[in-house]
Formats: C-alpha cells, structure tokens, sequence
C-alpha cells in the first residue's frame, strides 16, 4: 500500500539540485544595489524592495509612476532611484 508519508529513493536529499533548472540569467539581484541610483533593478528586486506583486508593479508602468528601461522585447529594468524616489513619496 502507498504511504504518502515516505520519500522515494530516487529522491533521496543526497542528489545534486537539477542543472537545467538554473538557466542562464536566472539569478538573483542583491538588494544593495537599489542603493545606487543609477543601477538597473530587476522586477523581482523592485518587487522585494516595494512589497508589490508583479500586476501591481505593471499597473504602476500603465499610470505612469515607474518607468520602465526596456532592454529587449523580454528584458525590462528599472532605474534604483527611480524606485527610491517613488518609496519616498509613499512615506508622505
């Protein structure tokens, strides 16, 4: 009978995380780098520092309070103080 409570032993904790599953351009953005002004953040940085979902963070890019730096058709960024400037505001 199946005992939902056990682990397979192909997954076992000693095998190596899957590799094609850390593809290229993937990783993550240190939260420092909001500190420079001129650094281009990520969307999951933005969303780390503002507390907003990814809708939200788009919704703001339709109304025109952030402006985003297209790099490619796939590639967006953000400038750091832009997003600062705009967390500031919030605090008013």
């Amino acid at each position: 009978m199946f005992n939902p409570h056990e682990v397979p032993m192909s997954n076992n904790a000693h095998t190596s995380p899957r590799p094609e599953l850390k593809r290229k351009g993937l990783t993550e953005q240190p939260l420092q780098a909001a500190q420079i002004s001129e650094a281009l953040l990520k969307l999951k940085t933005v969303q780390a520092l503002t507390g907003l979902g990814k809708t939200s963070v788009y919704a703001r890019i339709k109304t025109g309070e952030f402006r985003p730096i297209h790099l490619s058709k796939r590639a967006v960024r953000f400038r750091a103080g832009d997003i600062q400037a705009w967390l500031q505001a919030q605090g008013q």
